[in-house]
């Protein structure tokens, strides 16, 4: 039996000496950015994070395989656990100055499903962390964890909708400028932090069109054990659809109903 425990304490240590590097690299007038073939920015923080996180893993759990945005992807039909590691999700934001960019850790067990997850955000001060079957919690500025919920809103004109930006969006593009006039709020959030504000129930939907797996692992678990559901915008559970959608639960078969009309 896995014991996960001892593996949210090492995500834990993973996401400390993350924080320390990333926190260093924030706003350095040095600061090297390239690239991607993609046309996506990385910084020289996002490659030492990573590559920081994959030496220790390496040493605490060198039969694991590591999945990361910057350093690729191994052959995960080999029936070991899986590390998922983004180093800096929202690298825009933070090669910008602006805080809202964080270090997302999840594990996932043969199967692919993500069994723990760990979001630190050290600008904002805050913390997510859920294993399986546990519960989801929050610590603010290192403080003591509390347990966070879903929100109980149960129509989408009373719900508070989160996303990234209008670009992306295909087909669903007319749709989802429709349900941003028919519910309540709707804010251009984007990245962890509208999946995170879901799973403490201060949103009730947040949404990306497009997205990877790395981008989404770790917040799919805190938001299902924050009592949530997630899913991509076809309605498969787990970080793997390429977009994702969470929410309350509730409202979930409403949104995605209306999105794809």
């Amino acid at each position: 039996m896995r014991d996960l425990a001892a593996d949210l304490t090492l995500a834990h240590k993973l996401a400390d000496f993350a924080d320390a590097i990333s926190l260093n690299r924030y706003q350095s007038l040095d600061l090297v950015i390239e690239t991607k073939p993609d046309l996506s920015p990385v910084t020289d923080a996002d490659k030492a994070v990573e590559k920081k996180i994959r030496d220790i893993l390496a040493i605490e759990r060198p039969d694991d395989l590591i999945l990361g945005e910057e350093f690729g992807s191994p052959d995960l039909s080999s029936g070991n656990y899986y590390w998922v590691i983004d180093p800096i999700d929202g690298t825009k934001n933070f090669l910008r100055g602006i805080p809202t960019w964080a270090t997302l850790i999840g594990l996932c067990n043969p199967e692919h499903d993500v069994v723990l997850g760990v979001v630190s955000s050290p600008s904002l001060y805050r913390r997510w962390f859920a294993t399986q079957g546990a519960g989801a919690f929050v610590s603010e500025n290192g403080g003591e964890p509390r347990q966070i919920k879903v929100s109980a809103v149960k129509e989408l004109k009373n719900a508070s909708l989160s996303y990234s930006d209008l670009v992306g969006w295909g087909s669903r593009k007319d749709a989802m400028l429709s349900l941003q006039e028919n519910i309540w709020r709707s804010r251009g959030l984007g990245d962890f932090w509208s999946h995170m504000l879901v799973a403490e129930g201060a949103a009730d939907i947040a949404v990306e069109p497009v997205l990877a797996v790395w981008d989404m692992a770790a917040l799919d678990i805190i938001v299902r054990e924050a009592g949530g559901s997630f899913t991509n915008l076809d309605g498969k559970p787990g970080p793997h659809g390429g977009n994702g959608v969470s929410s309350n639960g509730i409202l979930h078969a409403d949104f995605l109903k209306a999105l794809n009309s």
